[in-house]
């Protein structure tokens, strides 16, 4: 068994309260995410882990650090974020307990931990910047970059008519103003 998320656990097998820990960097090889975020393929993830031996079996514990790339939900600029995400699992020695993990001939396999880790930190609507204010409907221009000229929102057709009102105030309010400085 081999691969850069298996890690050996010979030495602390069966030895409760023995730990050990790993730094180690790995190579996506394939892309991890669907949506408009994704751990692109050949993306490095950076993992902190630490394997400690318990009755029952392997306790995993770590973190992971690495970056996400895809496009803005509101504006469609692209972006790349950083993203650390913990992680924690018992791997289970074989035929002592129901799980989905197991310590398989020495080894503990983390790709399946870690993915599905570090998949749903991903954001489901990511932004570029908190307050980013989309694209125009009209134009299909990002806003936060056409600021000459103003942005007026749609009237709702059932509220036209109060448009007239608020015009003529003005317009009388102007007279009126005309009137008092002459």
């Amino acid at each position: 068994m081999n691969g850069p998320f298996v890690l050996p656990v010979r030495d602390i097998v069966r030895h409760p309260g023995e730990m050990r820990e790993h730094e180690f960097t790995v190579t996506l090889s394939e892309a991890w995410g669907e949506g408009i975020v994704s751990f692109e393929s050949g993306s490095k993830l950076d993992l902190d882990v630490r394997l400690e031996s318990v009755h029952e079996g392997i306790l995993v514990s770590g973190n992971a650090e690495g970056q996400y790339v895809g496009v803005c939900g509101r504006c469609l600029i692209d972006i790349t974020r950083p993203v650390e995400v913990e992680f924690q699992e018992l791997f289970a020695y074989p035929g002592e307990e129901e799980t989905d993990f197991e310590v398989q001939d020495n080894h503990v396999d983390l790709e399946t931990l870690v993915r599905d880790a570090a998949v749903l930190s991903l954001p489901f609507q990511p932004v570029c910047q908190p307050d980013c204010p989309g694209l125009d409907p009209q134009t299909g221009e990002r806003l936060n970059e056409n600021t000459e000229t103003e942005q007026v929102a749609p009237i709702d057709p059932r509220w036209s008519a109060l448009q007239n009102i608020t015009d003529q105030d003005g317009t009388e309010t102007s007279r009126a103003a005309e009137k008092e400085e002459s």
